[in-house]
């Protein structure tokens, strides 16, 4: 069975520490440390649906005692996506929700590739761009939902641009640092 692919328009969000918002489009931070859908050295680009997924997202369980964030809104039009919301899309990929919710981080550290990076592998291999997903943050429901990018630039097919019409994001880190 071929892959089910579908385009997704609209505004997504990401809650970045402040320090890195002058770099917001580049998914450097994910291509160090790995996430749960993209392995160590796999750039990607964590968005969510909503700011409060967003929020929640950058939060990863201390919402008790939220932290600084910026909140940054891009336009995302994007073809070669995968909707992984989808039981029949999962089952065809040999892939179960509960494959997706995997404690990655955990078998990451015990040198196990959790479930999530080999489907993400089989995924880049088809030409996939990036899925639609439930976050699995603590306190996520599946109504919050991520659009994931493995593969995106400011002009193509998978354009994501950051909403800066006012210029208030800083351009470089020195600017964070008042240089």
């Amino acid at each position: 069975m071929k892959t089910p692919r579908r385009g997704f328009a609209g505004i997504v969000y990401r809650a970045h520490h402040p320090m890195w918002a002058y770099d917001a489009l580049s998914g450097n931070g994910a291509k160090k440390y790995g996430g749960r859908f993209n392995r160590p050295g796999c750039a990607a680009l964590y968005t969510a649906i909503d700011p409060t997924t967003a929020w929640m997202e950058a939060q990863q369980g201390f919402s008790f005692k939220p932290q600084p964030m910026t909140l940054v809104a891009y336009e995302a039009i994007c073809k070669d996506i995968v909707d992984l919301n989808d039981g029949d899309v999962l089952k065809s990929l040999g892939c179960s929700a509960l494959d997706l919710g995997c404690p990655w981080e955990y078998m990451a550290t015990q040198n196990q590739e959790p479930s999530t990076w080999l489907l993400v592998d089989r995924l880049l291999h088809l030409g996939i761009a990036g899925i639609l997903v439930r976050s699995f943050a603590p306190g996520c429901t599946a109504n919050n939902q991520n659009l994931v990018l493995w593969k995106w630039t400011e002009a193509e097919s998978n354009t994501v641009r950051i909403i800066d019409d006012f210029g208030r994001l800083p351009k470089t880190r020195g600017s964070w640092l008042g240089e």
